[in-house]
């Protein structure tokens, strides 16, 4: 039987070999936000390993919407040249590069997990919607007057430039786990009283402005995603309903995938994790919005990311630490799955075949 997960995937002018994507992750190496030879061997070995699309880590928008002061960062067209090296080297593997575009709000200025965490004691201001901490032990961040979210508008249109001229080709807005955009969208972390508070139109509001400016600069032949948390996991907050209501209105917009993870608005919240314990929210939005979307979360069995994209739950799988442990994971799905695909001809020696010997 023909695999589903090993299938062909276009979005507007782009081809994506197979639904397997890498979910951006975190690697809190860089030195003023610029990437250097980790981002290139991390992100170029899964490009190795046969992943169609490898997304990079979240990229900020300015020095203060950085989580901590390894992330890298896509605001000087010195960004952008350091960047050039891996997205040249993704494209000749066969894979698509993307940026994950991002600012972290109420939650930056904090220091690695390398370093131990938590907020920096000689940190920078933060900023956010409201003036509510993200937890005690978190420094107050500063309420968003206009003049700050026309900077912020303007700053994510800057980086979706500089993102083109670095050679990415997908750009996702990471509107999720927290950070700036979900604390616009989320009740809990938003009790603005102006036209960008209160109800779930004035809540989208910001968020839907990025959407649209990035979507307007980006090449129509090129895709733009973006990550939401489908659900807070606590009563009172952001849920699927919600995300659904959202995911039609960035549709509206242009925008081409919703990736679909969950959580991170507050601290201290039970969440129900399993393997693909996200797949009901990319479900459900996929099938009430017909946009596509890609689930992320403990999926880590070919067989399973199979399923998922067999039965339409999702349209692609983004994988995050079973990639982590394993850069050429897809390579082992497709022998597990007796699908062939190519090899890196470096490596055809060692190669996995499906045929009967």
């Amino acid at each position: 039987m023909e695999s589903k997960l090993f299938s062909p995937l276009k979005i507007r002018g782009l081809a994506f070999k197979n639904r397997i994507f890498v979910s951006p992750m975190c690697q809190y190496s860089s030195t003023d936000g610029l990437a250097n030879n980790w981002h290139l061997v991390h992100l170029g070995s899964r490009a190795v390993g046969g992943a169609a699309l490898v997304l990079s880590e979240a990229t900020s928008v300015s020095p203060i919407g950085r989580i901590s002061p390894g992330d890298a960062g896509i605001w000087s067209e010195k960004h952008a040249e350091a960047f050039k090296p891996v997205t040249d080297f993704i494209k000749s593997q066969g894979s698509v590069p993307g940026i994950q575009i991002a600012h972290a709000g109420r939650k930056a200025s904090t220091a690695s997990p390398f370093d131990g965490g938590g907020p920096l004691e000689k940190g920078w201001q933060t900023i956010a919607p409201s003036a509510i901490p993200f937890d005690a032990n978190y420094p107050l961040p500063k309420e968003m007057d206009h003049n700050d979210i026309d900077a912020v508008l303007l700053e994510f249109s800057s980086a979706a430039r500089l993102s083109l001229q670095a050679g990415f080709e997908v750009a996702e807005l990471h509107f999720a786990h927290g950070y700036l955009l979900h604390e616009f969208l989320s009740p809990l972390s938003n009790k603005r009283l102006d036209e960008f508070g209160g109800s779930l139109e004035n809540r989208m509001r910001f968020p839907l402005m990025i959407a649209k400016e990035v979507r307007n600069l980006w090449p129509v032949d090129k895709p733009v995603f973006v990550r939401i948390s489908a659900t807070d996991w606590t009563e009172g907050g952001w849920d699927l309903p919600q995300s659904v209501e959202f995911a039609k209105k960035l549709k509206e917009i242009g925008i081409d995938l919703i990736d679909c993870s969950s959580g991170a608005i507050i601290p201290h919240v039970k969440i129900p994790a399993g393997p693909g314990y996200q797949v009901p929210f990319s479900e459900a939005i996929k099938k009430e919005t017909g946009i596509l979307t890609g689930t992320v979360g403990m999926i880590t069995d070919p067989q399973q990311a199979e399923e998922i994209i067999a039965s339409g739950k999702a349209d692609a799988v983004l994988i995050a630490r079973e990639l982590l442990r394993n850069p050429y994971w897809p390579l082992h799905a497709a022998s597990k799955l007796g699908v062939e695909i190519p090899w890196p001809k470096q490596y055809e020696r060692a190669r996995f075949s499906t045929r009967k010997r």
